[in-house]
């Protein structure tokens, strides 16, 4: 992450995938982007959420594509997260997690995702829990938490 005086907060996003198909051996696809945290002045809220929500327009960023995606960019907010900085300061010992909400893009429907720390993922009840608490917001975010699905992973 980086920002200097005037300068917006910025850093690289960088996301490795196989496709379902790929054996676990090939090389990974990747996709480099870099994010850039909007002036809350510009930031219009997400669909879903209230008006009186300052903190979602603290947490708006742009991201654009870089390389063969320079054409490509979406803007996404970070809609909610794990409450303590390091899974073991949990009272819980429950993983880090963070939920988001992002725009369309030229090649992908607007959508929500969750985000674990750990390599197994979330515990089934604490999935269950926050996409219940993103369906409670209603509007766009509500109706995309009804078409939450997972991810398959795989071994690194």
């Amino acid at each position: 992450m980086s920002s200097s005086a005037g300068q917006p907060v910025q850093f690289e996003d960088v996301v490795e995938y196989r496709s379902k198909n790929d054996l676990p051996t090939s090389k990974r696809s990747r996709i480099v982007g870099i994010d850039t945290l909007l002036p809350s002045s510009i930031v219009p809220r997400p669909a879903g959420t209230t008006a009186s929500s300052e903190r979602a327009a603290e947490t708006c960023f742009k991201w654009r594509g870089k390389g063969w995606l320079l054409i490509a960019s979406s803007r996404w907010h970070i809609l909610g997260c794990s409450a303590t900085a390091h899974p073991a300061d949990s009272p819980s010992g429950r993983p880090e997690w963070a939920l988001t909400s992002f725009e369309k893009t030229a090649f992908t429907p607007a959508g929500l995702d969750i985000y674990s720390r750990t390599p197994e993922g979330l515990p089934a009840m604490l999935l269950e829990e926050i996409i219940h608490r993103a369906k409670a917001l209603g509007g766009d975010v509500g109706k995309l938490a009804e078409q939450f699905f997972e991810v398959g992973r795989s071994a690194s």
